[in-house]
């Protein structure tokens, strides 16, 4: 059986974030899920979750481009069921800029999103981190290496958090794993999507049909549990469309 892990997932109340929170409990692991402004679902979530075994998961609000509300998280995460095991970067924004149109607050709301805070969250969680010989898990994209047309500053923020995933693998070893997800077509983008588009994109998948977020959280899974002698690594989950990018 694995061993229980306390484990802080940012981003979590819906989408692939929900059900990574899910797949993760169901191993066995405490959760803290982390919300910006989802707060009826992240409380559905915590309460379904917290039925099938009592405080076992906890919720915590945060603004995570305000550095007082990270800090105020990572505090939280430090003292949860004795401290934090593992930290998941998920959170992230995601939209179009087209390159002649971009303004300095999409660049900076992109970059800190995608990069700036899952930084700063790791620096905050370091010390609970060694101490307990616990890892990080980033989310980044199969664009950080292929970038995507019409998303510029996305490609770039998540290109630097693959590129962060590495450097601080390096810098935080022996006693802190670094690795990172990085996803294909999981799920459909919020926004309306033609279906001409969306077949476009599956006929680029080698696999030809798009992931399931259980997929990723698998993947999450296996980099916290199973891959004790993995570190800097990026594991790309993506039903082979980088083939055909």
């Amino acid at each position: 059986m694995r061993v229980p892990q306390n484990i802080l997932i940012t981003g979590a109340a819906k989408r692939v974030g929900a059900h990574c929170a899910r797949y993760l409990h169901a191993q066995g692991a405490n959760i803290i899920l982390h919300y910006r402004s989802s707060s009826a679902a992240a409380q559905d979530l915590a309460n379904e979750l917290n039925q099938q075994r009592p405080d076992s998961v906890r919720i915590f609000q945060a603004d995570l481009l305000d550095m007082q509300e990270l800090q105020a998280l990572a505090d939280v995460a430090k003292q949860a069921w004795g401290g934090i095991d593992v930290l998941v970067n998920n959170a992230s924004a995601f939209y179009a800029t087209e390159l002649m149109e971009v303004t300095e607050a999409q660049w900076d709301d992109l970059l800190a999103s995608n990069l700036k805070s899952p930084f700063f969250l790791i620096q905050a969680l370091t010390p609970v981190l060694k101490q307990r010989k616990g890892c990080v898990v980033n989310i980044v994209d199969i664009h950080a290496e292929r970038g995507l047309a019409g998303f510029p500053v996305y490609s770039i923020a998540k290109a630097g958090l693959a590129a962060l995933s590495k450097i601080l693998a390096k810098e935080l070893a022996p006693q802190i794993r670094v690795n990172a997800v990085a996803p294909g077509a999981i799920l459909w983008p919020d926004h309306e999507l033609a279906e001409q588009q969306k077949q476009e994109i599956q006929a680029k998948v080698a696999l030809q049909c798009t992931g399931s977020p259980d997929d990723i959280a698998k993947a999450i899974s296996y980099l916290i549990y199973d891959a004790g002698y993995t570190t800097g690594q990026v594991l790309t989950v993506d039903g082979g469309r980088t083939l055909f990018i």
